[in-house]
């Protein structure tokens, strides 16, 4: 927020106001005021209580009122004498400068800039001129990451991620909707995945831990500059719903590593259905029972090793074989062979998206 914008404002009321009037930041600091020669002090005052409280406090012969944030008001406007006139003056001027305030945030605010990025509201050619008008860095790496609520909490999960990440100047926080938050972080431009990775985590166990809330974590890929942001945003959207249909254990999900699945979420479901009835001419991969669909995870969990998939699942060799050629015979497939085995993963996959029905980004 500028201060010249505030001392503007209190500029032009200091005819009106028959007071000193000005403003202090938390610090107490007097940023604005209608005597100029008091600009930099520091007011004597409690400003512990001043901010933490939605009411006017008085303190030292004045009045304050605080102003800013919902959750974090970062000014305070003050006015000398404690009568009821001072309390009508201070009334008028916090709502006015808090509706200044926000307008300017709403225009100049660079969360706000960040969200109209990834939401592609504003255009390509105004990101640029933009960035420069707020004095963006524009060379920094940034990654989006989402995260997705998946029970309602008491708490304002906004604000927690928020104090996990205090330093506004490079990372971002914002409401996208009810359930989603997306944390534009700046990171280090050889940042590897894994460490993206344990960061999510630090976010998702803190949810966790201390306020009981469950969420999932999508993660981009980290980006130079601002105006790919919006591509690294639908890429953690991306990762999320991926996911979603193929990795339902994970509440962690990275768009690098969706591998094959990522190539499947983005097929026409008619192309899939076709891809399914071509595969399994012999037989529908519907009269694959549970028990059989489940010996088929363990196969391919042990890279195709009869042995070693006997050995985990408590069967004999030969049962596993006899339930390998049961499958051969219903699907055509010799999961024993490497290329039908790699249709059949596919197959598997294939259908199982089918079955979700994913939201498309």
């Amino acid at each position: 927020m500028s201060n010249r914008l505030f001392q503007g404002v209190i500029h032009q009321m200091r005819d009106v106001v028959d007071r000193t009037i000005g403003i202090i930041d938390e610090s107490g600091a007097v940023i604005s005021c209608s005597d100029l020669g008091r600009i930099g002090e520091i007011r004597n005052v409690n400003t512990a209580a001043i901010f933490s409280s939605a009411t006017v406090v008085a303190s030292d012969g004045a009045l304050y009122q605080s102003f800013g944030t919902h959750m974090h008001p970062e000014y305070a406007v003050f006015v000398e004498g404690e009568d009821s006139v001072a309390h009508n003056y201070i009334g008028v001027l916090g709502v006015a400068l808090s509706s200044i305030k926000q307008f300017y945030d709403e225009k100049y605010d660079r969360s706000n800039f960040i969200k109209n990025i990834i939401l592609d509201n504003i255009l390509p050619g105004d990101i640029y001129l933009k960035a420069r008008e707020l004095h963006f860095n524009n060379e920094a790496s940034r990654v989006v990451l989402l995260i997705r609520l998946l029970d309602k909490s008491d708490v304002s999960v906004y604000d927690v991620v928020q104090n996990l990440f205090p330093d506004k100047a490079k990372d971002f926080v914002i409401n996208i909707s009810e359930s989603d938050i997306a944390l534009v972080k700046e990171v280090r431009s050889d940042i590897d995945s894994k460490d993206l990775e344990k960061l999510a985590r630090s976010i998702s166990d803190a949810l966790s831990s201390e306020f009981f809330t469950h969420s999932l974590v999508g993660i981009g890929t980290p980006v130079v500059g601002v105006k790919d942001l919006a591509r690294s945003f639908k890429e953690a959207q991306v990762a999320l719903e991926v996911g979603k249909v193929f990795d339902t254990e994970r509440n962690i999900v990275s768009y690098d590593h969706l591998g094959i699945a990522r190539l499947i979420y983005q097929l026409p479901t008619t192309l899939c259905e076709m891809f399914l009835k071509e595969i399994f001419k012999v037989g529908s991969i519907e009269t694959l029972d549970q028990e059989t669909l489940f010996t088929i995870q363990r196969f391919f969990e042990n890279n195709l090793n009869v042995s070693e998939t006997s050995r985990k699942l408590f069967v004999h060799r030969n049962t596993l074989v006899y339930r390998l050629e049961k499958i051969k015979k219903l699907t055509g497939l010799d999961l024993r062979e490497f290329d039908d085995a790699i249709v059949f993963k596919v197959a598997l996959m294939v259908k199982k998206y089918l079955d979700a029905n994913p939201i498309k980004y």
